[in-house]
């Protein structure tokens, strides 16, 4: 069984027991549950229940692992022959969340 959830405009694939990168969510502890209820796919051994735009009834449970930094993005720029140079580096804080469980 597989679902396809939306949170904060991102889509996601979730099975039971993935381990999924969320943008940072600071309300949330290490142990908290969630509940993702914009599933947009279900699919049940062939059963597949796509919503418009989502599917009634259907949730997604997980819990909070904790959290996370994506890899390093390093930005640079640079202005031939004027001696500009600039590196910028960023890491995406992410919240970890462990599915538990897909009711449809």
């Amino acid at each position: 069984m597989y679902a396809v959830i939306s949170d904060r405009n991102n889509q996601t694939t979730v099975r039971e027991g993935d381990v999924i990168l969320c943008d940072l969510n600071d309300k949330v502890q290490p142990g908290d549950k969630l509940t993702f209820d914009q599933v947009l796919l279900v699919s049940n051994e062939g059963d597949l229940r796509v919503g418009t735009p989502t599917v009634a009834g259907a949730t997604v449970t997980g819990e909070v692992l904790g959290e996370a930094k994506g890899e390093k993005v390093v930005a640079y720029r640079f202005k031939r022959r004027k001696n500009v140079r600039v590196k910028r580096g960023h890491r995406q804080r992410y919240t970890r969340v462990k599915i538990t469980g897909i009711s449809a």
